[in-house]
């Protein structure tokens, strides 16, 4: 799957809502100049988008997203409205100091028509609607599944990283499952940032622990699959403060990285899943499994090493071959630590969590 950056994803959005304009300036104002329904739909539509992707008042919508799901629909329907009216006025006054519109009065220039509203309400739910699902699966997953690229298993190579939360069993005998459950989920929104800034891809959650996965060659690409355990681990560190404020300790993770040829294929008949096969995905989750009798938080594959060059401030420890479990050959693994995350410079035993 072709990488789309940042960038070119704002560039697309911005295609989008400027054509959604002229098509609909050409549909009802076949005398106007079709630029202008391109800018007003730009003004009206990419604030309710940048607030959308949490780009624009960022703080706002992280609060209104704990309402009640009417009340946040509500609350964001009204946000949309401001918002629109606000784009609607900008557009207009800047396109009439330009001479490009001449309205009859004032207030015909800044209030917005109830048709144009509708418009684009419907135009801009749309989109954001698209985003949301392609959110909500991942985007490889859902241009995967909207062009049906795995309807037919398909054999291709790809990197894995399983990441095991430690002792989470002693913490929810201690505190309850409710308290170990909203740990988790703060722990897994600590993943997103970092997975995302690194092309990665959220498999899945199995118990207490995260399936990341990369195509192989955007995996290694600048060793992008173990800069983003370390940069994780790193943001954990960091809010070391806040974590045992909130739960009274610091999460401990385990981590394995290992890459090679499986089969992926799309499954399911009410629901759809991408779900990956073969002995590269149960050898990463053998490797994790190392991490506790080798002592070490961070494994990967002989075989993934070898094929990326690591950052500076990464350093590897060849640990030897191992047997794994259900695998007919030894594999060859070693350690990863970083200088940027002092956690992992002192070896500690680890409990099975």
């Amino acid at each position: 799957m072709r990488e789309i950056s940042p960038t070119q994803n704002w560039i697309l959005i911005t295609i989008v809502l400027a054509a959604s304009g002229v098509v609909y300036d050409l549909s009802f104002y076949s005398n106007q100049t079709p630029v202008i329904g391109a800018i007003f739909a730009l003004f009206i539509g990419m604030p309710i988008i940048a607030f959308e992707r949490k780009v624009l008042f960022r703080a706002l919508y992280r609060r209104i997203q704990k309402l009640p799901t009417f009340a946040f629909i509500v609350t964001e329907l009204v946000i949309y409205e401001i918002l629109m009216s606000i784009g609607f006025a900008c557009a207009a006054l800047l396109l009439s100091s330009l001479g490009m519109v001449k309205p009859s009065s004032f207030l015909d220039l800044v209030i917005m028509p109830y048709e144009i509203f509708l418009y684009a309400l419907a135009v801009c739910s749309a989109m954001i609607f698209i985003l949301r699902v392609r959110e909500l699966l991942g985007r490889d997953v859902f241009l995967s599944m909207l062009v049906s690229r795995y309807r037919n298993p398909v054999r291709e190579e790809r990197v894995f990283l399983f990441i095991d939360l430690v002792d989470s069993t002693a913490f929810a005998e201690k505190h309850g499952d409710l308290r170990a459950q909203q740990l988790l989920s703060s722990l897994f929104a600590t993943f997103a940032e970092p997975v995302r800034r690194h092309k990665g891809m959220i498999n899945d959650y199995v118990g207490d622990a995260a399936i990341i996965t990369w195509p192989l060659a955007r995996g290694i690409k600048g060793a992008r699959c173990v800069r983003c355990i370390f940069d994780i681990l790193a943001d954990i560190e960091a809010n070391a403060a806040g974590w045992r404020k909130n739960y009274g300790q610091v999460p401990k993770l385990r981590a394995a990285l290992h890459g090679g040829e499986i089969i992926t294929a799309e499954i399911g008949v009410d629901h759809h899943k991408i779900s990956y096969f073969g002995d590269t995905v149960n050898t990463t989750a053998r490797l994790e499994t190392l991490c506790r009798s080798l002592n070490r938080p961070v494994l990967i594959s002989a075989d993934l090493a070898r094929r990326m060059e690591f950052p500076e401030d990464i350093s590897c420890e060849d640990l030897g071959t191992h047997a794994v479990k259900g695998r007919g050959q030894a594999l060859g693994v070693m350690a990863l630590s970083s200088r940027a995350v002092t956690v992992l410079n002192t070896p500690a035993v680890i409990l099975h969590g």
